[in-house]
């Protein structure tokens, strides 16, 4: 059996940050969003997009209200630089959207990313160059001050080629990639040193994005660096502080969570959080953290299974059945006990009220998502989540002693096929165990006359031939109990006794729901009518069908 050798990895430094602000802070509002899902996330499929995949994917962006998207690298590939123009020269970009293109701090690649975007009205020019320590060392062999200089070469360049071509609206944003990586005090002097160049104001912001390239420590120690960053940059009222977590570590989310309280005031991410390795920061998923705390997201995902249907089929990625919010079994409760507390706050929930359901974090309905699928049966369930699918789909209002002799009845099934139960099948279920017991008698026709004592003649048919009972009693069911007592010579009495309306408005059948006791037996019989007291009678017969001495007969 091989060992790890822990050895070999060193724990990352925290920072010394005894007055930091961040865990004081909340968000109260969305950041501003980019989607990086046409660069980032399609760089890392093993088939990238097509055009047509491409275009489809940018048309959901656009649609879910994003105002800034990264469309691609165009001075690197052939089919990002035709995308660009197509957006261009097509007019495929709304006036409040901004186009977002990357390219290295190369004079060659910068000159091709402005050909691109000849005849653009707005676009923010996204230049980068590596900063952390291994890369400096190991892959530049360069000093800091060697880093810098490409940094700042790279921002002249684009200042250079943003004044020869006057026109559109330019923005400007520099990555010190792999921020994570770098010591904060270089990091701050080559923005400062980048920022130098572009000399931005408040009112002409430059975008200073913050990558979490790789994802090297908690969250909680990301913050820090945010924080330290934005406390020690100039000209910080100049600059629009963005983050971009990767998910190497599986906390993405909750880096950029905490470093927009750290004061960051944009994030970049993906849809699904798709990217190089474990991936991006998913901007869904942070999205709707916001939306479960009140807070709106500024994004569209009321559709959410479109969504989901378009990044699929575009990026030919599956997406896992418990993904947040998203996967198909995310609001799904097998267990009895879950089940049981969600039926109950359902059932006691005001409409319109702050949303406040066990196990259910969002109402799944604003995601389009229906209840009946909240609930789902197998040899796991309890009474209380069957019961809420019998309710919701047929208007089946099952008694509580009937949940519970009936639960042991779908759980002996499930665990007999090993299978999920659909709720077909447990309507099925219910009603061949309790309501379809014709054998050996049917009620073929009755009589009541009403007075002090009500008396009952009624005629049962055993297939062959008719059998004739009488009885009297106060009401009609007491008066049909006495008749089947005296005529099959039976002991028993009734212990539970239900009925009500299975829908609203006058035509509406009715269900009947009933348990009797012998010495030896207790069986239950349930049936279905459009008049009440026919269903009852019936429940009755059915369940007196059950037992083994009327069969003797």
């Amino acid at each position: 059996m091989t060992t790890f050798n822990h050895n070999k990895y060193q724990a990352f430094p925290p920072l010394d940050m005894p007055n930091r602000q961040w865990p004081n802070n909340s968000i109260c509002e969305a950041p501003q969003w980019c989607s990086v899902d046409l660069r980032d996330g399609n760089q890392a499929l093993v088939e990238p997009m097509t055009v047509a995949q491409k275009r489809r994917y940018y048309q959901l962006l656009l649609a879910m209200g994003f105002k800034q998207i990264e469309v691609g690298f165009p001075a690197a590939s052939k089919m990002d630089f035709d995308f660009v123009r197509w957006l261009i020269e097509e007019n495929k970009i709304p006036d409040d959207v901004t186009i977002q293109v990357l390219t290295q701090a190369r004079e060659s690649l910068i000159e091709q990313t402005f050909t691109a975007l000849k005849g653009v009205k707005q676009a923010i020019i996204h230049v980068y160059n590596s900063t952390s320590t291994v890369q400096r060392e190991l892959v530049f062999q360069k000093d800091r001050q060697g880093i810098i200089d490409i940094a700042v070469q790279g921002a002249a360049w684009v200042k250079q080629h943003a004044e020869a071509n006057p026109g559109p609206q330019w923005q400007f944003e520099y990555s010190p990639e792999s921020f994570s990586g770098t010591e904060l005090d270089f990091a701050v002097d080559i923005c400062d040193a980048v920022n130098a160049v572009w000399q931005p104001t408040a009112a002409t912001p430059v975008i200073i994005n913050l990558p979490a390239t790789v994802e090297m420590s908690t969250p909680n120690v990301f913050a820090d660096q945010v924080e330290w960053f934005c406390g020690n940059v100039k000209n910080r009222e100049a600059i629009t502080v963005s983050v971009h977590t990767h998910n190497d570590r599986g906390c993405a989310v909750a880096a950029a969570e905490l470093a927009v309280m750290a004061g960051a005031d944009r994030v970049e991410g993906t849809l699904l959080g798709n990217g190089e390795r474990t991936g991006n920061m998913d901007i869904i998923t942070m999205a709707m953290n916001l939306y479960s705390q009140g807070v709106d997201p500024q994004l569209q995902l009321g559709d959410i299974d479109n969504i989901i249907t378009t990044i699929s089929e575009c990026t030919k990625l599956p997406v896992h059945p418990r993904h947040p919010y998203v996967g198909e079994l995310v609001y799904t409760a097998f267990s009895g006990s879950h089940q049981d507390a969600i039926k109950k706050c359902l059932d006691r929930r005001v409409p319109d009220s702050t949303w406040n359901v066990a196990y259910l974090p969002i109402d799944p309905t604003d995601l389009n998502r229906t209840l009946k699928h909240v609930i789902r049966v197998n040899s796991q369930s309890g009474k209380g989540g069957i019961a809420y699918l019998l309710e919701q789909e047929y208007g089946v209002q099952l008694p509580r002693w009937l949940q519970v002799e009936f639960s042991s009845v779908v759980q002996r099934q499930s665990e007999a096929t090993g299978c999920e139960l659909l709720v077909p099948q447990i309507w099925q279920l219910f009603k061949s165990t309790y309501a379809h017991t014709e054998q050996p008698y049917q009620l073929a026709d009755y009589n009541v006359n009403h007075g002090d004592i009500d008396k009952i003649q009624a005629r049962l048919a055993d297939g062959v031939d008719h059998v004739s009972v009488a009885g009297e009693g106060h009401g009609a069911l007491t008066a049909f109990i006495s008749s089947l007592k005296q005529h099959f010579n039976l002991e028993f009495e009734v212990i539970n006794f239900s009925e009500h309306a299975l829908s609203k408005g006058t035509d509406a059948d009715a269900i009947a729901y009933l348990q009797i006791k012998t010495v030896t037996e207790s069986v239950i019989g349930v049936a279905i009518h459009n008049d009440i007291l026919t269903a009852s009678l019936t429940a009755l017969l059915n369940a007196v069908n059950q037992l083994e001495s009327v069969h003797s007969v």
